[in-house]
């Protein structure tokens, strides 16, 4: 039954009712002796028999269109419940009647809801595992490949360079350091051994050490302790002892390993220094050096180095802030809140 034929019989019932309502009414208080006198008797200059089922009809038709009203009302509201379930937004139920028709379609609606929100859940856990996955792969595809290329360097190119610079020394070792040419074999000589750092630089950043079971502070020295063999540069730290999770201190020894490795291969410094505390509830990286510096609103401020450090600070809930002058230097500072294992399981 439609809408409107639903609200003309509740309609006709009302006023059925009504005026069987009255008419018992008068019978019982006013007992007539023929039915003929309610022709007789008139109410507002109209019979009384005729008044009667006209205003029943006025009452049932004013609770029919009440009724009506309500029902549209519902069914609009029903109609946007829908439309936000169609857009995927939540929806909430109205104050209806317990126990009517349009309270447990609401119930179904929000039955409904639920189900699309957990079958999007888990279309998005699949999603995100599906990706994890994939980026796994693929960084285990980059991690073995930047290894590769760093063993060919090392066994040809490095050891070329190594070859090249031990000639040169013996050759200007061997000629009278006034003549003209022995200038040009210096100078040559120089880039040789210019090369040789960049590569160091080149490798160390191609074929990253990880911690292995270490710890950050074990880590950091045994990384001076190789750069201090290798590169002829003056090193300077402090660090403090401090309990790290295994988490925070890797994506720390990756942001300062890329840090350094990008010193040695542009900053040209002679020093370097390198600082980790913690002060305040804050665990801090510093990596400061002498060298060339840069002007940070160049292209080198948005370079896959700096972006890559940011990121890794981002993910461990930290920031990240580089000062840089022309030939006054770099700092990197890298902040990161103090949250232990201990205290985010007790929240």
């Amino acid at each position: 039954m439609s809408m409107l034929m639903r609200s003309v019989v509740m309609s006709l019932a009302i006023a059925f009712v009504v005026m069987l309502v009255i008419f018992i009414t008068v019978f019982m208080a006013f007992p007539l002796p023929d039915v003929s006198y309610l022709w007789e008797q008139h109410l507002f200059s109209l019979p009384f028999i005729v008044v009667v089922p006209a205003l029943s009809l006025v009452i049932g038709g004013f609770f029919g269109l009440f009724q009506g009203i309500t029902a549209r009302r519902q069914l609009k509201q029903v109609e946007e419940g829908l439309r936000e379930i169609e857009n995927g937004r939540p929806i909430y139920l109205p104050v209806v009647s317990e126990g009517t028709e349009v309270d447990a379609l609401w119930k179904r609606m929000k039955n409904v809801q639920r189900h699309a929100a957990e079958q999007a859940r888990a279309s998005q856990k699949l999603a995100n595992e599906k990706a994890e996955d994939q980026e796994k792969v693929i960084q285990e595809m980059i991690s073995r490949e930047r290894h590769r290329l760093a063993r060919e360097l090392h066994d040809s190119v490095s050891q070329q360079l190594f070859a090249a610079s031990m000639l040169m020394s013996a050759i200007n070792e061997s000629k009278d350091p006034d003549a003209p040419e022995n200038r040009q074999l210096n100078l040559v000589e120089q880039m040789i051994h210019q090369s040789q750092l960049e590569m160091r630089a080149l490798l160390l950043h191609l074929r990253p050490a990880a911690l292995k079971g270490k710890s950050l502070q074990e880590g950091i020295k045994e990384l001076l302790d190789e750069l201090t063999q290798k590169v002829p540069i003056d090193i300077h730290e402090k660090i403090e002892d401090m309990r790290l999770d295994k988490g925070v201190e890797d994506h720390l020894f990756r942001i300062l390993q890329e840090s350094v490795s990008n010193t040695l291969r542009h900053a040209k410094a002679t020093s370097l220094e390198i600082l980790l505390i913690e002060r305040e509830g804050l665990i801090i990286l510093r990596v400061s050096d002498n060298g060339v510096g840069f002007a940070l609103d160049e292209n080198k401020a948005g370079s896959y180095g700096l972006q890559n450090m940011q990121e890794r600070a981002l993910e461990i809930g930290g920031t990240l802030k580089v000062v840089s002058l022309p030939d006054k230097g770099t700092r990197l500072e890298v902040k990161v809140p103090v949250i232990s294992m201990e205290e985010d399981q007790n929240d």
